[in-house]
């Protein structure tokens, strides 16, 4: 099938192919970021493109929709089984879409909604002014504690008393420690607020019982599917049955048409990966990498934001090398390492050239790599933040960096 594309379209096939190329050569470490397995993306590129198929299982707007609905309903049944969900909506065709229809289901433009702020590890989506979050509700954002840097409870709920959200928003982007949804829970209900929850980064986890599931403690939960759940580029959303018409109501007809229903049949299949016993021990490595990049870290002289990490991601302060997450992001790229630039808490530094690196082990896990890798890495890494600027030094980092990825190959069964 790439041989067609090469006939057809060379310049996008030579697109697909240095991508390839560059997925299997640089040790990918962006903590939102994955490899699904063949069986995800041949489903991707399969017929199940080809129809539409608006409306819901059993009540569609187009007809020839029979295998659309034996999808989309195995879809639902192996969400709700596999994260313990009343109701299930599978047609949302991303994250922010997906909040978007969460927060709407609940409140009406101009309410007050609570969520971590962005440069303390929040989402765009949770209220930034930027986003619909910010521009369609009155946003107030909570924040980490300056010392501690982890999410100040008394603090929320403290706010949270004095604006009266409609919505509590739990979940983050770049927070690396475990988030107590029980204690959301209760401040949601002394303010008389819905609690929703976005676990893009942690259902993996939350899946295989490494991280509190925020179920049993959120009116609505919404995930993507391809961060540590391994899936297509996608999302999901969970909530009570009380909620459920209104959540479907919002994503459809309220803010999408036609779902797409190779990526439904594809997050089916992520589904089924994930009540594998193997998935679950896949998870257990993902932390410990994660624990071994702290530990050595650490040893290195470097400070993690929040003191490590209880997750699959760690947050790095490079005040004290004297280098920005900019500066670190291309120095990194030059050696075959892909990060991405990331604020910390309190930063001095504006977004785009912030003073942290954001790290992930999820990629590297899937490639099959362990603890002595996970160190490895760190290794590398401080080779080359210790020697920003020397093309040298980033040429030799590059060459071992090759060297450990051909023992762990990535789609060998894909030819270009």
């Amino acid at each position: 099938m790439l041989e067609l594309l090469k006939k057809t379209d060379p310049e996008i096939y030579n697109a697909v192919k240095g991508e390839l190329e560059r997925q299997r050569n640089n040790l990918e470490l962006i903590a939102s970021e994955n490899f699904p397995s063949l069986a995800v993306l041949v489903t991707m590129a399969s017929v199940m493109n080809n129809k539409y198929a608006e409306g819901y299982p059993g009540k569609r707007y187009y007809g020839g929709c029979e295998w659309m609905d034996v999808v989309e309903s195995l879809a639902i049944e192996r969400a709700k089984k596999l994260f313990g969900a009343e109701h299930v909506n599978v047609q949302p065709l991303s994250g922010v879409p997906a909040n978007l229809a969460a927060y709407m289901a609940v409140a009406k433009p101009g309410d007050t909604i609570m969520g971590l702020t962005l440069s303390h590890g929040g989402h765009l989506s949770h209220g930034h002014k930027v986003s619909f979050s910010g521009i369609l509700f009155n946003a107030v954002q909570y924040t980490v504690n300056r010392e501690t840097e982890l999410i100040d409870y008394e603090q929320l709920r403290k706010v949270a008393h004095e604006v009266r959200p409609k919505i509590i928003v739990s979940g983050a982007s770049a927070y690396p420690r475990v988030i107590d949804f029980k204690k959301f829970r209760e401040i949601a209900d002394e303010v008389g607020a819905y609690h929703v929850a976005d676990i893009a980064h942690i259902a993996g986890l939350v899946v295989a019982g490494l991280h509190p599931s925020p179920i049993p403690y959120a009116d609505i939960v919404t995930t993507t599917t391809h961060k540590t759940l391994r899936g297509p580029r996608s999302a999901i959303i969970m909530c009570k049955q009380e909620l459920a018409r209104a959540v479907d109501k919002w994503v459809f007809p309220g803010l999408q048409g036609g779902p797409h229903m190779h990526v439904i049949a594809a997050k089916a299949v992520c589904f089924k990966e994930a009540m594998q016993d193997e998935f679950k021990e896949y998870q257990k490595q993902i932390v410990k990498n994660a624990k071994a990049m702290e530990e050595t870290f650490k040893e290195l002289g470097y400070r993690l934001v929040s003191g490590g990490t209880d997750t699959h991601l760690l947050l790095v302060d490079l005040r004290s090398k004297g280098i920005t997450g900019k500066e670190a992001e291309e120095a990194l790229d030059k050696a075959g390492i892909t990060v991405n630039k990331n604020t910390i808490p309190y930063d001095p530094q504006k977004p785009f050239i912030a003073s942290g690196i954001r790290i992930g082990t999820p990629a590297i896990t899937t490639r099959g790599m362990k603890e002595a890798e996970a160190r490895r890495i760190v290794e590398l890494i401080d080779r080359v933040l210790s020697n920003v600027g020397r093309e040298q030094i980033y040429k030799e980092v590059r060459q071992e960096v090759n060297k450990m990825l051909k023992e762990f190959p990535l789609y060998p069964e894909l030819r270009l």
